[in-house]
């Protein structure tokens, strides 16, 4: 591949194209989407219920994980699309989960939360998405409490062999879909490096095919102590 093809599919997306992406996604995402994506919504849901109390799913989507959680949480959920947060507020008029407190139109770049808000911070292919991944993380931390988790679900790109090559292949065209598969994990652990006062305590492909990840980070209580975490 030129190398001016490879950074441009290597670059982030642009926020526009993704808000337009989802927006054509709203209507068809339950029924396209659900099932796809539904090994990864409930194993990040159940590692967030481990952790239990106040949640926030970054990029709720239509309110698909709603049922995932239960009385032991109290989710809040964002999302920069507002056609897809309009499907999730009719889901929530439902009166089917008592356990959903809000869910609202916002930039995950730029939380309207105080620090130390959650106790846990959901988001289920979302961070490979957006425009500035790295301050939605950042944004995540300050947003968790000391002890809390950021538990993040996305396929990874493979980094070699003939699926990354794939990766790299599809790369401009997926990003009209809505989709990024050449997001490496080594970004995420080089955030993690750079922020100090997180550190991650999981790693694993989700059964059955592992064709998604779930990492979870966790808060530390004190920066200094992150080498001993």
């Amino acid at each position: 591949m030129p190398e001016s093809l490879r950074r441009d599919a290597f670059a982030d997306p642009d926020r526009h194209v993704m808000e337009k992406a989802y927006a054509r996604w709203a209507p068809l995402y339950d029924l396209v989407c659900g099932p796809i994506f539904e090994s990864g919504r409930r194993a990040a849901a159940a590692a967030a219920r481990r952790v239990g109390g106040r949640i926030l799913e970054v990029g709720v989507g239509t309110g698909l994980s709603f049922s995932d959680y239960d009385h032991t949480t109290a989710v809040v959920g964002i999302d920069m699309s507002a056609p897809m947060v309009a499907k999730a507020q009719e889901r929530l008029a439902s009166g089917q989960f008592p356990h959903v407190e809000s869910v609202m139109v916002m930039d995950a770049t730029d939380l309207a939360f105080g620090d130390g808000a959650f106790d846990c911070v959901v988001a289920q292919f979302v961070i490979t998405l957006v425009a500035e991944p790295e301050r939605v993380l950042d944004e995540c931390a300050r947003v968790v409490r000391p002890g809390g988790e950021i538990i993040l679900v996305n396929h990874l790109y493979s980094e070699k062999g003939v699926t990354a090559v794939l990766e790299r292949l599809l790369a401009r065209p997926a990003r009209k879909m809505g989709l990024r598969p050449e997001f490496p994990f080594a970004r995420l652990a080089a955030w993690a490096e750079r922020h100090g006062a997180v550190a991650l305590v999981e790693r694993r492909p989700i059964k059955p095919l592992g064709v998604y990840t779930l990492v979870r980070f966790r808060r530390l209580l004190d920066a200094r102590a992150r080498a001993a975490a």
